[in-house]
């Protein structure tokens, strides 16, 4: 049977592109919910900072591959820069799931654990160069224009969802943490990540795809020649904070409540307390279920609502709900979350559900600031981009000072550090995010 329509889609790269889409969201987070099991093995002992480490490693990978990502791209093409993501996606998963079978000590966990860290940071290699080519791919194969950007959208969609499945699946695996939690109850994550890259690295290699066309010009744009426009500079920096707010606001709060001596271990309910980790995930997911939903908001009011008014109005509604949240963490409320047994209504700190409703917010702040950061830029556009590629290093870092913060001085007092970043990203988007005057003129 022929995998192509009448109009020639082929459906067999597309259905592979939107698992790809998914597995980018999956891979990235993974890593907070894996950090829960590896927080306390033997020799990490409850650290906070040690246990966020797999994410720093995975968003490291940007920092490194971001700019060479980009000149391999040029250099052998679309196709093939996915199969290379695919397969350092494969090689990363597997280098993690041995981690869990490399020897250790009753005492010190410590040769496994930098293993899988090792096993992060190339599954991080991965990520970065899909990244850089799933939605181009996407818009050619469905012959561009608004068929395209559907495909687009869809692919979107299935980044999303598995954004939000991730942190629920790896929390009813786990369900309560202890210090006796194995690392083999994660094994069925690796093996279903292991064959979906497998299949794909198979199906793709099979398909026959040509490069999206892009614009020629021979003028050669030096990497950081965009910095010299403000906007786009500070831009930049947003971008850079963006990512820690996006990461470390779900994270943390995945932490928070798994964590043994968390509100919910601690509050007397012995179904809560079993349930930590499968409570702490479901609400997590749902901050990146709310993200789904906030996208196709932001994709409905977009062509009526500005980027420069959508990051005003989201970065101070995000401020509020993490000031409220720090501070009623005695208050309980009612949301619904999958527990391994299903979707019930569970009691939770109201800190929570606020902390998740922040989804809807970071949910338009990457399109809205890339768009602000590149307005007129003009043929620095591209250049831009790779230095935002670069940036997203910026999911690492500020979720590792939080955690650093939840060690030392408290969990709630470490949403100071993505309450700073909104903070910049507001008045970026008030103050400093327009063009200079007579940019037009520079750009040419």
């Amino acid at each position: 049977m022929s995998t192509e329509t009448k109009t020639g889609t082929n459906w067999v790269a597309v259905i592979t592109m939107m698992f790809l889409c998914g597995m980018i969201s999956f891979v990235t987070n993974l890593a907070a919910p894996m950090g829960n099991v590896w927080k306390y093995q033997p020799g990490i002992d409850g650290s906070t900072s040690l246990g966020m480490m797999g994410n720093m490693m995975n968003f490291l990978a940007y920092f490194f591959m971001g700019i060479p990502g980009g000149k391999m791209l040029g250099r052998i093409g679309y196709k093939k820069t996915a199969l290379v993501g695919i397969a350092a996606g494969f090689v990363g998963i597997a280098i993690q799931f041995i981690s869990g079978k490399v020897p250790g000590t009753a005492t010190s966990m410590i040769t496994p654990f930098c293993v899988y860290l090792l096993g992060a940071f190339i599954g991080g290699i991965s990520v970065c160069l899909l990244n850089m080519v799933v939605n181009p791919m996407l818009n050619l194969l469905g012959g561009g224009g608004k068929r395209g950007n559907q495909l687009n959208m869809t692919g979107m969609t299935f980044n999303s969802l598995a954004g939000t499945l991730t942190p629920i699946f790896v929390g009813v695996l786990i369900g309560e943490v202890t210090k006796s939690t194995s690392l083999a109850q994660l094994n069925p994550v690796m093996y279903i990540a292991m064959a979906v890259f497998a299949a794909a690295l198979v199906i793709l290699s099979m398909i026959a795809i040509k490069d999206p066309e892009q614009a020629v010009t021979t003028e050669h744009i030096p990497v950081f020649a965009p910095l010299r426009f403000r906007h786009c500079l500070l831009g930049v920096v947003a971008i850079f904070a963006y990512m820690g707010v996006e990461i470390g606001i779900p994270a943390t709060l995945n932490f928070w409540l798994a964590d043994p001596a968390g509100p919910l271990a601690t509050s007397g309910n012995a179904d809560l307390a079993k349930n930590a980790a499968a409570i702490g995930g479901a609400v997590a997911g749902t901050y990146w279920f709310l993200m789904l939903v906030g996208r196709i908001i932001g994709a409905i009011i977009g062509g009526k609502v500005s980027s420069r008014v959508l990051m005003t109005v989201t970065t101070a509604t995000a401020i509020v709900l993490i000031v409220v949240g720090t501070l009623v963490t005695n208050v309980m409320a009612a949301m619904p979350v999958f527990t391994g047994k299903g979707f019930m209504m569970v009691e939770v700190p109201l800190t929570g559900l606020l902390l998740a409703l922040c989804g809807l917010c970071t949910s338009i702040m990457w399109p809205s600031t890339f768009n602000l950061a590149t307005e007129k830029l003009g043929k620095y556009t591209a250049a831009a981009s790779g230095l935002f590629m670069t940036m997203v290093v910026g999911g690492g870092l500020f979720p590792l000072l939080q955690s650093y913060l939840a060690d030392t001085v408290g969990y709630m007092f470490s949403y100071i550090v993505p309450g700073v970043m909104l903070a910049y990203m507001f008045l970026y988007s008030v103050c400093f995010s327009k063009p200079e005057a007579g940019i037009e003129e520079k750009v040419k």
